[in-house]
């Protein structure tokens, strides 16, 4: 558990190491979550009358490598650029082939183009997807994607909602624990971060999906690749067979379940994409005028 004093700027309850170990943990493959989720955030990028022409994408690992592989080719002109904190394990990861729906979707392989966003470029599109839930300063990083952009260039993203998980919250608070997780932000305080880090339009809507899942042990499965329980509430060091014996049979009992006895799990999703506006010309300083000149003036323009 974080014990140092906690930065103003971070995220209340989530703890800012936890998380970043977490992000920087190799990974085989990308969630089918986030695959999903990208996907949905796909369709929406054809609302844009001007597709743009250079894009970055975000931790392309985590958010999504048949994302990735698709995006190229829905914009085949466009230069692109990935950001990751795993940089030569991501270029290998999108030189691979990647399963798509059992099959094995291979593509062109060509050496990327371009990998790195060179210092002082800027982008038409920044691309980041569930990423900014587990992002423990997010006002910091919306500030760098918005220098990071050039202008009339836009930023869209997706994370998981304050609603995710909200059966298994209540099974923890029913059993006396500390909560699952830290508490997710609303869509709304998002478009204000937006605003506050000087993006403009910005448009936000949500969506939730129910899961269902065969077994609690499975449940817990496929939780581990979505991400950990980063809350600074969470017991310390780690738990025995016999917790894990308690947990699944909690979860077993206290989870909904739909009418084929799969337990069930809601994920708010969290879709947003803003402009960076064209740069406002500076205010002129302010001027002082007595009541005598200011008279003065208005009969002088009377005449």
């Amino acid at each position: 558990m974080n014990t140092n004093t906690p930065d103003p700027e971070t995220v209340p309850g989530l703890d800012a190491q936890a998380a970043h170990r977490w992000r920087a943990l190799a990974r085989p493959a990308s969630p089918w979550l986030h695959e999903e989720v990208a996907a949905r955030m796909q369709t929406r990028l054809s609302w844009f009358r001007e597709q743009p022409g250079s894009w970055l994408h975000w931790e392309p690992v985590l958010g999504g490598l048949q994302a990735h592989q698709q995006l190229r080719a829905q914009l085949p002109k466009a230069r692109w650029f990935v950001w990751s904190e795993r940089l030569p394990q991501t270029l290998a990861a999108i030189a691979e082939p990647h399963p798509v729906g059992g099959w094995r979707w291979w593509g062109r392989r060509r050496s990327p183009p371009s990998t790195v966003l060179p210092e002082g470029e800027q982008v038409a599109m920044l691309w980041a997807n569930m990423w900014l839930h587990h992002e423990p300063q997010p006002q910091r990083l919306l500030q760098h994607w918005y220098r990071q952009l050039h202008t009339d260039g836009f930023l869209m993203f997706s994370g998981l909602g304050p609603d995710t998980l909200r059966e298994l919250r209540a099974v923890y608070a029913q059993q006396g624990w500390a909560p699952p997780g830290h508490a997710l932000t609303d869509m709304h305080d998002w478009g204000d971060m937006l605003v506050h880090s000087g993006f403009a339009e910005p448009v936000m809507d949500m969506e939730r999906l129910t899961l269902s899942y065969s077994s609690a042990a499975a449940l817990l499965e496929e939780l581990r690749t979505l991400g950990r329980n980063f809350h600074t509430a969470r017991p310390a060091g780690l738990r025995g067979r016999a917790w894990r014996t308690r947990l699944l049979q909690a979860l077993e009992d206290g989870l909904p379940r739909d009418p084929q006895g799969r337990l069930l799990l809601t994920f708010e999703i969290i879709y947003g994409h803003a402009y960076k506006p064209q740069p406002r010309p500076p205010r002129r300083a302010e001027q002082a005028v007595s009541v005598d000149d200011m008279r003065a003036l208005l009969k002088g323009s009377r005449r």
